[in-house]
C-alpha cells in the first residue's frame, strides 16, 4: 500500500486529494495546509487526518503531491526529496532555473521520482500529437482563458503559455535558436497577453499565443509536417488529420480523418502515471528536466517581453488606469 499526502489543498490541491482517495492500493494518509480551517474541511470530506505543517508527515509517506504557491516549490520539494519521498510537483517546477537544477540533482542523488505537473501531456488531444507528429515544420498554438483573479501573481507565460511551451518542446525535441516575443499587461501589473515565435535548430517554427483576458476559452494546437496536417482542440477533445495519400495533387489524394476523443480525467491519469513510475521504478512522463526546460524558455520569453515594454518607454502603472469612459 503506497502512502501519500497532498501538501496544499487550495483550489487545485483539493482535486489531487480527491483523486488519491479513489485509487486502489493507495492510502491518503492526510492533507496539509497552513490554513487550518481549509485543511480540516478537506480532511473531513475525505475522512483522513489533517496537518498544518508538511514536516509533520514526512515519516508517514512514500509520496506527496506538492500544490503550494510557486515561491515555495523549492523549499517543500527539496525537504521531501532529501528524505527519500517521491514528489509530484505542480508546474512551474520552481521560480528560477538554479532551484530547478538543485531539485534535479537531489532527486538523482536520492534516487526518487520527481514528476512535474504539466497536466496537458495527459490530454487525449495532446496524446494524438505525440503519436502522430514525426517531423514538425510549423506549429501554431492558441491558449486563451477568461480572466480569473486566482493566478495573477505571475504573468500569462508562466500561468498559461508554459503548457504549450512544454508540449512544443516535447514534440520538436530540438534546441531553440531564435525567440521573438511580444506582450502587454492589460488588467494586472504582469503581462496578460503574449505571443512568441520560436525557431528551432532543425528549421521548425512555432507560433504561440496566450491570453487570460479572452471572452471565451480556447486551447487549440495545429501542426504541419511533410504530407500531413494535424489539428487538435484540447478543450473539446477532438482532432482532425489531413494526409496526402497519392502522388498527384488532386483532391482525391488527400484523406481527412475526424477523431472524437474520450473526455479523460487528466488529473487522475497524471496521478496514476506518477504512481506507476514509483512502483515500476521508471522515469515519469513529465520529468524534472522537462519542467526545467519549459521554465527556462518561459523565463526567457518573459524577459524579452519586459525588455520590449521598457524600450517603448511605457509606464505600466499608467497603462493600468482605466480610461475615463470606463471608470464607474
Amino acid at each position: 500500500m503506497l502512502k501519500v499526502a497532498v501538501i496544499g489543498v487550495g483550489y487545485l490541491g483539493k482535486f489531487h486529494a480527491e483523486k488519491y482517495a479513489t485509487i486502489p492500493d493507495v492510502q491518503l494518509i492526510g492533507v496539509v495546509d497552513i490554513n487550518k480551517k481549509r485543511a480540516q474541511e478537506i480532511a473531513h470530506k475525505l475522512n483522513c487526518p489533517y496537518y498544518t505543517s508538511y514536516k509533520e508527515i514526512v515519516d508517514k509517506v512514500d509520496a506527496v503531491s506538492i500544490v503550494v504557491p510557486t515561491i515555495s516549490h523549492f523549499e517543500v520539494a527539496s525537504f521531501f526529496l532529501n528524505k527519500g519521498v517521491h514528489c509530484l510537483l505542480e508546474k512551474p517546477i520552481t521560480q528560477d532555473i538554479e532551484e530547478a537544477k538543485r531539485l534535479i540533482d537531489i532527486a538523482k542523488d536520492k534516487n526518487v521520482i520527481l514528476q512535474i505537473g504539466h497536466i496537458e501531456r495527459f490530454n487525449p488531444a495532446v496524446k494524438v500529437l505525440s503519436e502522430r507528429v514525426r517531423r514538425p515544420l510549423f506549429i501554431e498554438a492558441h491558449r486563451l482563458s477568461e480572466f480569473k483573479p486566482r493566478a495573477i501573481d505571475v504573468d500569462v507565460i508562466l500561468d498559461l503559455m508554459i503548457h504549450d511551451i512544454d508540449i512544443v518542446l516535447n514534440l520538436v525535441k530540438e534546441e531553440v535558436t531564435n525567440v521573438l516575443a511580444v506582450g502587454v499587461p492589460v488588467l494586472t501589473p504582469h503581462v496578460d497577453i503574449a505571443n512568441v515565435r520560436l525557431v528551432f535548430k532543425n528549421g521548425c517554427t512555432a507560433n504561440l499565443t496566450a491570453s487570460r483576458i479572452s471572452r471565451y476559452p480556447m486551447r487549440r494546437i495545429r501542426v504541419f509536417q511533410p504530407g500531413c496536417f494535424i489539428g487538435v482542440d484540447c478543450l473539446k477533445k477532438n482532432a482532425i488529420i489531413l494526409a496526402k495519400t497519392g502522388n498527384n495533387m488532386s483532391k482525391d489524394s488527400i484523406s481527412a480523418q475526424n477523431i472524437t476523443l474520450n473526455n479523460t480525467d487528466m488529473l487522475l491519469e497524471e496521478i496514476k502515471s506518477f504512481i506507476k513510475s514509483i512502483k515500476n521504478k521508471t522515469s515519469p512522463v513529465v520529468t524534472a528536466e522537462d519542467g526545467k526546460n519549459a521554465l527556462e524558455l518561459a523565463i526567457n520569453i518573459g524577459k524579452q517581453i519586459k525588455k520590449g515594454i521598457k524600450n517603448l518607454g511605457l509606464d505600466i502603472t499608467e497603462l493600468l488606469n482605466p480610461p475615463p469612459e470606463f471608470k464607474s
